[in-house]
């Protein structure tokens, strides 16, 4: 008997019926639920649609997902909240969330930790990134891949960020995350934590001087109306995470197993290469809508906060991590 919690239903592929044949034919279809809070448009939900069609293709339509975009099934706290007990399969969140599960993912927050993109790929691709998805085990959820959420940047109302001081009295809005507000404040600036549907209104209103975040995500939100200076510092590139329940995964049999995480993986460079197009197509959009960008030495942002990794030093785990990904080449 299978277990209630899975998410599947059983779909009649071929029923033959003639009257030389006794019995009519049918075979079972899992179909796994994916729910996620972007909109169609968004390169991470693109690459999610990739992965939907390469599990069917794989597992020649044995194995099926469905996807529910745009909040159709609930905010991403309540999708992960469904995850964990099983009433939903799949999902997507930011490596940030993944810290209310388990330390050891602030190591991906910390500022300047990647010494670029290709290093960032590596680590998430190899053995530390594999150790990461599965550290959540113990709380219902599984790692299935990491995608690429860019790297996050200054973006200001009235004056450009181009070193460190300048951020000196000034309120930035950030996550709600201990990593963010730390960064923040070595640089020299007053992090403002904001929900970020809030975020617009407090920029017009000038609750806050500016805030941090991604080129498409700068774009899509349309702070650019407001935020006309933007500076390319890259201080932090946190990945996306892609997570299943871990009570539906252990209901899966290992061949199914092999067939949706063979997806999830195949899905990881056609998602890259879509982030990347959107950098490039939002970097362009916030230009032509008359936004300054801004290519700051980096070498003075990566001074003021390197004290973070220290203060780690008896978090033995974390800190192990932190030599790890350093020593990756």
């Amino acid at each position: 008997m299978h277990n209630p919690r899975i998410l599947y239903k059983k779909i009649p592929l071929v029923i033959f019926i003639a009257i030389f044949m006794s019995c009519g034919k049918m075979q079972e279809h899992k179909a796994l639920k994916l729910a996620h809070g972007l909109p169609t448009d968004h390169p991470v939900h693109k690459a999610m649609v990739f992965m939907a069609d390469r599990c069917k293709e794989i597992s020649k339509g044995e194995l099926q997902i469905q996807i529910y975009a745009s909040g159709q099934l609930g905010s991403e706290q309540q999708c992960v909240e469904l995850l964990q007990i099983g009433s939903l399969a799949i999902t997507k969140v930011s490596a940030a969330v993944m810290e209310s599960f388990t330390d050891d993912y602030k190591v991906l927050g910390l500022p300047y930790i990647f010494r670029d993109q290709e290093h960032g790929f590596k680590v998430f691709d190899g053995e530390i990134g594999r150790e990461l998805l599965l550290s959540t085990e113990n709380k219902w959820i599984r790692g299935l891949c990491f995608y690429d959420a860019g790297s996050r940047s200054f973006y200001t109302i009235d004056k450009p960020i181009i070193h460190p001081d300048d951020l000196k009295g000034m309120k930035i809005r950030v996550m709600k995350s201990k990593t963010a507000m730390d960064m923040v404040r070595m640089l020299g600036g007053s992090p403002t934590p904001i929900s970020w549907g809030e975020l617009y209104t407090a920029l017009q209103s000038e609750v806050v001087d500016g805030a941090e975040n991604n080129p498409p995500s700068f774009y899509t939100s349309h702070h650019y109306e407001v935020c006309k200076h933007y500076s390319l510092d890259e201080h932090t590139s946190v990945p996306d995470v892609l997570i299943i329940s871990q009570h539906i995964w252990n209901d899966l049999t290992d061949e199914e197993k092999g067939w949706l995480q063979q997806a999830a993986d195949d899905s990881v460079p056609v998602q890259r290469k879509l982030w990347a197009e959107s950098v490039k197509k939002s970097l362009e959009e916030v230009q032509k809508a008359g936004v300054t960008i801004y290519y700051p030495e980096k070498a003075p942002y990566q001074e003021k906060v390197k004290d973070m990794y220290k203060s780690y030093k008896d978090q033995k785990t974390i800190y192990s991590y932190i030599k790890r990904i350093q020593a990756v080449e």
